[in-house]
């Protein structure tokens, strides 16, 4: 199996993970969250919907500044409703996925790199930055599930069952 296909197999079995937590986002809940310092749960969800935008600029640009010096460049609005977090993330794969379709293992082991502030704090080929990001949403994903968990919605079967969903797929 080619590096992309691997890469792209694990993304499509996130992709279809991530769908099924966005799927028990209750309304009305964008600022609740379960302590001080914790994120809001409408950011964590957010983050859930779009890191695969994430990957896609891994595989097509050289470097991603996280905090530009001048600000955000564009502000998105805020999703609200299952239905909004799902669409995003509809929207995100597919950009990851094209962007995956048109690359090559060559180019997954040229190097990337990460600033913040035009600062580089992290410098990898694509493809370890690409598994990285990976880990980094399942992590954001599990954080998630404990948010629906003590709001008391259904936190679903993700790699095997759940208390709410025993499915084993």
């Amino acid at each position: 199996m080619e590096l992309t296909e691997y890469l792209l197999s694990e993304f499509d079995r996130e992709v279809a993970r991530s769908r099924r937590a966005l799927e028990q986002v209750p309304a009305g809940k964008h600022d609740w969250k379960p302590h001080d310092k914790s994120m809001i749960f409408g950011y964590l969800a957010d983050m859930v919907a779009t890191i695969p935008t994430w990957i896609a600029g891994i595989i097509t640009d050289d470097e991603r500044d996280i905090a530009p010096k001048d600000g955000p460049t564009q502000a998105r609005p805020a999703l609200n409703t299952s239905a909004e977090y799902i669409a995003a993330l509809d929207k995100a794969a597919a950009a990851a996925r094209a962007a995956f379709k048109a690359t090559n293992e060559d180019h997954l082991k040229t190097r990337w790199r990460l600033l913040v502030g035009g600062k580089v704090v992290a410098e990898m080929s694509r493809q370890e930055m690409i598994r990285d990001t990976i880990n980094h949403w399942v992590h954001h994903r599990g954080q998630m599930t404990v948010y629906l968990r003590l709001m008391g919605a259904t936190v679903p079967a993700l790699y095997g069952p759940s208390a709410d969903d025993k499915r084993f797929d």
